[in-house]
């Protein structure tokens, strides 16, 4: 197994990215700035591993791309150390590079694939690697796959976030403007617990919550159409109350679901009157008009 320093990143990534004292870090995150040609950035979080966050974040993408086919969609795996969107998205190999002009840096561009940009570690290391970054290198990563990449022009950037809520979150949160957050959980108690964790952050870094997702919500027997709560029932509803946050909807648990995600297959795509799809497609779409009014909103006050 290789071990992934900093001499090893590929040019893509220069070492005078990685800084060296706080200061340095601060004075990176102490301006908020927009990321060319990107309308709306929406952060997928979950504070806890193993929710599915991920296939949730694959899933609105090419939700939304259905739903919508004009729309320039985008997905940022912001989790340095366990990077899935490679393998969901079914994309391999390193981002080109564009030539540094006198009005424009090297930018990477992102690879494509069912009409939705993406870009991620996972891009730029070995499958087999291994991460070994102290805070400060991985916020100078994140902030290169944020700002070091030629996103535009893009409607909707969804930037999977890592498990917890610690220097990548707060890099993300200081670094740009964020038109909202979605929460995925499951039902299940110690899933809950993080959320309410997640949800603070973001309350404290001053991101608005657009919803909360409840994942593996009831699995449906296929022979004989048996409802089980594996997880729990009504959890994230509960929670959404409790907070005053909407529930965006239910995502059943469907072996269908992890099948697509080790295809590289999105489910909306290949099954789309499934469940999961039907699901997906419900929230994409309230995703997309909460969005729409905020900018209306915005617009209004602005003239």
């Amino acid at each position: 197994m290789t071990v992934l320093t900093t001499n090893l990143i590929p040019n893509l990534i220069p070492n005078s990215c990685f800084m060296s004292s706080d200061r340095q870090s601060r004075r990176l995150l102490a301006t908020k700035l927009g990321i060319a040609g990107v309308k709306n950035v929406v952060l997928i979080s979950s504070a806890k591993g193993g929710v599915g966050k991920s296939s949730t974040t694959i899933g609105l993408g090419t939700a939304l791309k259905h739903l919508y086919p004009n729309l320039q969609i985008g997905i940022l795996d912001a989790d340095v150390f366990g990077p899935s969107i490679p393998l969901m998205m079914a994309l391999d190999g390193q981002p080109e590079v564009t030539k540094r002009t006198a009005f424009s840096k090297n930018l990477m561009k992102p690879l494509t694939n069912f009409g939705i940009k993406c870009i991620s570690m996972g891009f730029l290391m070995e499958k087999e690697s291994a991460v070994v970054w102290r805070g400060l290198m991985v916020m100078s990563a994140i902030q290169k796959l944020l700002f070091g990449v030629q996103w535009g022009p893009l409607d909707y950037l969804l930037i999977d976030m890592p498990p917890g809520t610690g220097d990548t979150q707060l890099s993300i949160a200081q670094s740009i403007p964020i038109s909202g957050a979605i929460i995925v959980t499951t039902p299940q108690d110690i899933a809950l617990m993080d959320a309410r964790r997640g949800a603070t952050m973001f309350a404290k870094t001053k991101v608005p919550v657009l919803g909360i997702i409840q994942n593996m919500s009831v699995f449906v027997c296929e022979k004989c159409g048996h409802e089980s709560h594996i997880f729990g029932q009504n959890g994230a509803k509960r929670l959404a109350e409790e907070l005053n946050i909407d529930l965006l909807g239910d995502i059943p648990l469907d072996i269908k679901m992890r099948e697509c995600c080790d295809s590289g297959q999105p489910i909306v795509l290949t099954h789309p009157t499934s469940k999961c799809s039907e699901s997906l497609l419900q929230i994409a779409d309230k995703l997309h008009e909460k969005l729409a009014k905020k900018d209306l909103t915005k617009n209004n006050l602005q003239n």
